[in-house]
C-alpha cells in the first residue's frame, strides 16, 4: 500500500513524534500538518479543539492518507475519540500509548505526568492511568517554561537545569518511580529530566510508544506501506526559525514546505 500516513499537530512539538515515526517505520511515506498559525490548542475551549481536529484529519485526508496520528496532547485528550467515530480511517492519539507504557512501567504505581498547562488541566493522562489501575497515585505537574526551551535548543543549559529542578521538587519524596512526558516537546529535554529525577525513575516518552502502537495497527489492519521513509510537511504559517527549530527536533533538514490557509 503506497498510501502516506498523515500526522497533525497544533504546532512543532509533534515532529519528535514524527521522528519516532520514521525510526520505527522506515517503509513508509508520512505528510505531517502542523497547524501554526493556530496554535497552541491548550488555551482553547474543547469545541475549538475538535473543530480544528476535524478540520485537519480532512486536510489530511484530501493527501489520501491511510491513516491519523494525532501528534499533539490537546487535540488527543479533548478529540481523539470523536474523530474514531467520525472518521473510516484508523486514527491513533499520544495519550493513550503513554498511558499503558506507563501502567506497565512502574514498579509501585507511583506515577509522575509532566505536561502544558492544558494536558495537565484535562486530567486525560491521569484519568487513563486510574482507569487501567486504580490503586495508582498520580501527581501530575504542569512545566510550561520547557516549551520555550525545546525550542531555543536549550537543552544542556544550566538555566534549564534550575527550571526543571523547580518543576520537578513536587516528586521529591513521593516515592514515584515512572515519569510520563506529556508533552511533545519534552523528549529534547529528557537528558536534563533524568538527571534531576535520578536513574531509578523510568521516563515513558510518548512519542516512542504512538510509534509502537502506530506499528501494531498497522500490522492488524494489513496496510503496510511500500514507500521509502519520506515525507511531506505542510504548515498553517511559518517562520524564519521553523527549519533550524525543525532540524533540531526530527534530528535531519526539511525538505520544501508547503503553506495552506485554515
Amino acid at each position: 500500500m503506497s498510501q502516506p500516513i498523515g500526522v497533525f499537530d497544533s504546532g512543532i512539538g509533534g515532529l519528535t513524534v514524527l521522528k519516532e515515526l520514521l525510526r520505527r517505520l522506515p517503509g513508509e511515506s508520512f505528510v505531517y500538518f502542523g497547524d501554526t498559525a493556530r496554535v497552541p490548542y491548550g488555551t482553547k475551549s474543547s469545541e475549538t479543539v475538535l473543530r480544528f481536529s476535524r478540520e485537519n484529519v480532512r486536510l489530511l485526508l484530501d493527501r489520501n492518507v491511510k491513516m491519523v496520528v494525532v501528534a499533539c496532547n490537546t487535540a488527543s485528550a479533548e478529540a481523539v475519540p470523536t474523530l474514531q467515530k467520525e472518521f473510516d480511517v484508523p486514527i491513533v492519539g499520544v495519550i493513550a500509548p503513554g498511558v499503558r507504557a506507563a501502567v506497565g512501567a512502574t514498579r509501585g504505581g507511583a506515577i509522575g505526568v509532566i505536561g502544558t498547562a492544558g494536558t495537565i488541566r484535562s486530567g486525560a493522562y491521569r484519568d487513563g492511568i486510574l482507569a487501567l489501575r486504580p490503586d495508582a497515585q498520580v501527581i501530575s505537574q504542569a512545566c510550561p517554561l520547557f516549551v520555550p526551551l525545546a525550542e531555543e535548543g536549550w537543552t544542556d543549559r544550566g538555566v534549564t537545569q534550575e527550571i526543571a529542578r523547580e518543576y520537578l521538587d513536587v516528586y521529591s519524596g513521593t516515592g514515584v518511580d515512572t515519569l510520563v512526558l506529556g508533552c511533545t516537546h519534552y523528549p529534547l529535554l529528557a537528558g536534563v529530566i533524568a538527571n534531576v529525577m535520578g536513574a531509578d525513575v523510568a521516563l515513558v516518552d510518548s512519542a516512542v510508544e504512538t510509534a509502537s502502537e502506530v506499528a501494531r495497527v498497522i500490522e492488524e489492519r494489513k496496510i503496510a506501506g511500500n514507500g521509502g521513509g519520506d515525507f511531506h510537511v505542510i504548515l498553517s504559517d511559518t517562520s524564519p526559525s521553523f527549519n533550524d527549530i525543525a532540524e533540531r527536533f526530527l534530528g535531519r533538514s526539511t525538505s520544501e514546505i508547503e503553506l495552506v490557509s485554515m
